[in-house]
């Protein structure tokens, strides 16, 4: 059984900075295309970026382009979202998904395996 594993939410003024990161307990995940989603108060889940299985595609939601990157660390087992200049939009639960396919997806369905989500707080 795999579990994602998210640390890195917290609260924080509009502008500053958070990194989350994202790791699965039990097997690696290394061939596997990642993502993070989050979801706002009364508000669907929705896509924020994903990356490539192979770590060399990324793909961004519009809203976070230029201040949000994405990243893994295979030899870590670990993936990355580094938030710059956050917004209080950006207030969500934060999830980091795991599918098993070739390139991202903004869809919550091709993704297997989910966390339980990280609270970020952006205060004005």
């Amino acid at each position: 059984q795999v579990e994602l594993v998210e640390s890195g939410g917290g609260s924080v003024q509009a502008g500053g900075s958070l990194r989350l990161s994202c790791a699965p307990s039990g097997r690696p995940l290394y061939g596997f295309s990642k993502a993070w989603f989050r979801r706002a108060p009364g508000k669907e889940r929705e896509f924020v970026a994903g990356i490539r299985r192979n770590g060399v595609g990324t793909l961004y939601a519009d809203s976070v382009k230029g201040r949000f990157t994405i990243s893994r660390d295979n030899a870590k087992n670990t993936m990355y979202l580094q938030m710059n200049n956050l917004k209080p939009e950006d207030t969500a639960v934060y999830y980091c998904a795991a599918g098993d396919i070739a390139t991202m997806s903004t869809s919550t369905s091709p993704y297997e395996y989910w966390g339980q989500g990280t609270q970020v707080t952006v205060s004005s």
